[in-house]
C-alpha cells in the first residue's frame, strides 16, 4: 500500500523510478475481450494483470482509450475525460488502475493533444464562424499557404464552407490541428493532464508531441521522389516554441507529480533530442525516436522492401546511447510498436526455425542498453506480421490510403502493393493478441475487429507459458536481470566491432565490472573474436539463447541468432 501511495500522490521532489523499469504497450482494442463482442476493451486487460505480472514488467503504457469516432483507432479524441464506450466506462478504469497499483505496476496514458477528432465540441464550435470563441483553437487560413501533404493522403488543409478558410491538419483530416499559439488551449491541455493524474496515473505517452509548433511562416516543404505534395516536417518538427511549450507544461503541471513522461519525436535527431530530454532543462523523461525505423526506407517511403544494414543500425543506436548519456538524458528503447511493423519480422527472422532465436537475441541486445526498453503486446511470444492477402483485410486509414496511391498513382500492381503491405503496416502490430489455440486465438468468443494472424495455433501465449524455453520465459530473465543489476542502469555503453556486418557488440562499463553484449543478426553460425581491449579477472554468462560456455572465451562460436551477455569483473576483491 505504501508503493501505491507514493505512485498517486503529488510528490516534492522527482524520482528516477522509471530508469530501471520496463514498459509493456497494450493496443486495447486487440489485447483482450472481456464482453464478446469482438473489441478488447480495459476488463480485458484487468483480467490479464497477473500474466503481465509474472512476465515481470512495471509499467503498462495504455494505447488511447478515450472516447473517439475511432478514424484513426483513437487517435481522434472527441472527449478527453470520457472513456471509449467500446472500451468501458470510468469506473472500470479506474478499477484497472486500483488493481494495476495493488500488484505493483503503474499505468501511463496516451496523450494526444496536437490535434483532436472533428467530433470535439471545440472543432464544432471553431467551424460555426470567424467571431467564434474556440475559432482560434485551431489553425485557419483564408487561401492554402503552402504545398503541405497529409500524413494520410493529400492535403493538409481543408475547406469548410462556413468560414470560408482552410484548417490544418496533419494527419486525417478528421484530425484538426490544435493551435498551441493560444494560451487557451494549453490551459485546456494542461487541466485535462490534472484531470488524469489526480486519478492515479503514473505519466504520458505524448503523441507526435514535437509537432505541436508551427513554423509562423508556413514555408514550402521538399517534394520527395514519388510524392504528390511537399514535407510538412521543416514547419513542424522542433518548431520554434516546442520547447517553451514543454517547458510551461513542465513548470504547471508535470513537475508536480511523481510521473514519466516519453514524447514521440518524428524527424528527430539525435543532437535534436538533447533540449527535450536534458534533465536541467525540465521538459520531458526521454522520447521516442524513428531513426532506427528509416533505416530501411526508399523512395516510397516505409513501404519498401529493404532490409536494416546492421553497421547502419549499430551506428545510430550508439549515436543515441551517447547523445543522451552526455546531456544527462534517457533513452527509450524498442523494437516495434503499434505504428511498426512486428520486431521478428522486420529485424529478425519469422521462419520456422529461426523465430524463437532471433526473437531472443533482439530482446537481448535492447534491453541491456542503456534506457527505459518497451514490449509491445505479443512481442514476448514472438508474434509475426500478419501477411493479410487482401485489401478488405486491412483496417488502418494510412493502409487504405497506401493501397489506392500506390495502385492508382504509382501505377504499382495490387499483388505488389499487398507485399509491401504485409511488410510494413501498421495493422501488422494491430491483429488480436494471440492468447491460445483456440478459436480467435482465445482473444474474443465474438468476430474480431480485424482478423486473428493464421499462425496463432503454433505461437500463443498459453503455448510459451508451457515451455520453460520459449522466449516469454527468456523476457522474463531480461526483466529480472535489469531489476537486479544496477550496471544495466547505469553502466556506460561502448560499442564494439562497429564495420562487423554481422554482429552487433558492445560493453556496459562500470567501476569494477562491464557487460559484454553479444548478437548475431545473420542466419549463419560465426566464429566470433572478443577484441583484445575487452579484458576481464572473471567473467560469467548471464544469459543466452543457446548453451553458450559459462564464462567467455576469446575466440567463441554464435550459431544462427545466437546471443550472449557474460558478466566482466575487472577487479578481484
Amino acid at each position: 500500500m505504501r508503493l501505491q501511495m507514493m505512485r498517486t500522490r503529488k510528490m516534492s521532489k522527482k524520482t528516477a523510478w522509471w530508469k530501471n523499469s520496463v514498459v509493456y504497450q497494450i493496443y486495447p482494442k486487440s489485447f483482450y475481450d472481456s464482453d464478446g463482442d469482438g473489441f478488447g476493451d480495459l476488463n480485458g486487460i484487468r483480467a490479464k494483470l497477473s500474466y503481465l505480472k509474472k512476465l515481470g514488467i512495471d509499467v503498462i503504457w495504455l494505447n488511447p482509450i478515450y472516447e473517439s469516432p475511432q478514424v484513426d483507432n483513437g487517435y481522434d479524441i472527441s472527449n478527453y475525460r470520457k472513456i471509449e464506450p467500446e472500451l468501458g466506462t470510468m469506473e472500470e478504469f479506474e478499477l484497472l488502475l486500483k488493481e494495476a497499483h495493488e500488484k505493483g505496476m503503474r499505468i501511463i496514458l496516451d496523450l494526444v493533444v496536437n490535434h483532436t477528432s472533428d467530433k470535439h465540441p471545440w472543432f464544432e464550435e471553431a467551424k460555426k464562424g470567424k467571431e467564434n470563441p474556440y475559432h482560434d483553437y485551431y489553425i485557419w487560413k483564408d487561401t492554402i499557404p503552402n504545398n503541405w501533404g497529409s500524413s494520410f493522403g493529400g492535403s493538409t488543409w481543408e475547406y469548410v464552407d462556413e468560414t470560408a478558410q482552410y484548417y490544418l491538419h496533419l494527419f486525417a483530416k478528421e484530425q484538426p490541428d490544435l493551435n498551441w499559439e493560444n494560451p487557451k488551449v494549453r490551459a485546456e491541455v494542461y487541466e485535462i493532464l490534472r484531470f488524469w493524474l489526480e486519478k492515479g496515473i503514473d505519466g504520458f505517452r505524448m503523441d507526435v508531441i514535437t509537432l505541436i509548433s508551427k513554423d509562423p511562416a508556413y514555408p514550402d516543404g521538399p517534394v520527395i521522389q514519388n510524392k504528390e505534395y511537399g514535407s510538412y516536417y521543416a514547419g513542424c518538427a522542433s518548431g520554434p516554441r516546442v520547447h517553451e511549450y514543454l517547458q510551461e507544461m513542465n513548470r504547471e503541471v508535470l513537475s508536480k507529480y511523481d510521473i514519466m513522461t516519453v514524447g514521440e519525436a518524428p524527424h528527430t535527431s539525435a543532437d535534436e533530442a538533447v533540449p527535450y530530454t536534458a534533465a536541467d532543462r525540465h521538459e520531458l523523461n526521454m522520447v521516442f525516436h524513428f531513426d532506427h525505423m528509416h533505416l530501411d526506407y526508399d523512395e516510397n517511403g516505409k513501404y519498401a522492401k529493404n532490409r536494416v544494414k546492421l553497421t547502419d543500425l549499430k551506428k545510430v543506436m550508439t549515436r543515441w546511447q551517447d547523445a543522451m548519456r552526455e546531456c544527462n538524458g534517457w533513452n527509450s528503447l524498442y523494437w516495434s510498436n503499434h505504428d511498426q511493423a512486428r520486431a521478428v519480422s522486420r529485424f529478425g527472422n519469422e521462419s520456422t526455425p529461426y523465430r524463437v532465436k532471433s526473437a531472443k537475441m533482439l530482446g537481448t541486445i535492447l534491453h541491456m542498453m542503456q534506457g527505459t526498453p518497451y514490449i509491445y503486446e505479443g512481442e514476448e511470444l514472438g508474434m509475426t506480421n500478419a501477411h493479410f492477402e487482401s485489401i478488405e483485410e486491412y483496417k488502418d486509414v494510412e493502409a487504405l490510403d497506401i493501397f489506392r496511391d500506390f495502385t492508382e498513382r504509382k501505377g504499382f500492381s495490387e499483388k505488389d502493393t499487398l507485399e509491401l503491405l504485409s511488410l510494413k503496416s501498421r495493422d501488422n502490430a494491430r491483429t488480436p493478441m494471440q492468447w491460445d489455440d483456440t478459436a480467435n486465438a482465445g482473444f474474443t468468443e465474438g468476430t474480431p475487429w480485424i482478423g486473428v494472424n493464421k499462425n496463432y495455433k503454433e505461437i500463443n501465449a498459453e503455448q510459451c507459458l508451457a515451455d520453460p524455453d520459449s522466449i516469454f520465459y527468456y523476457y522474463q530473465e531480461l526483466i529480472r536481470l535489469r531489476h537486479e543489476m544496477p550496471i544495466i542502469t547505469d553502466g556506460v555503453y561502448e560499442l564494439l566491432d562497429q564495420e562487423n556486418e554481422s554482429v552487433y557488440a558492445y560493453l556496459r562499463k562500470g567501476e569494477k565490472e562491464t557487460l559484454l553484449v553479444v548478437g548475431n543478426f545473420t542466419d549463419e553460425p560465426i566464429n566470433y573474436h572478443v577484441d583484445e581491449n575487452v579484458q576481464a579477472a572473471k567473467s560469467r554468462l548471464l544469459i543466452s539463447n543457446y548453451n553458450a560456455a559459462e564464462t567467455l572465451e576469446r575466440d567463441f562460436a554464435l550459431e544462427p541468432y545466437g546471443a550472449c551477455v557474460y558478466l566482466l569483473e575487472t577487479e578481484i576483491e
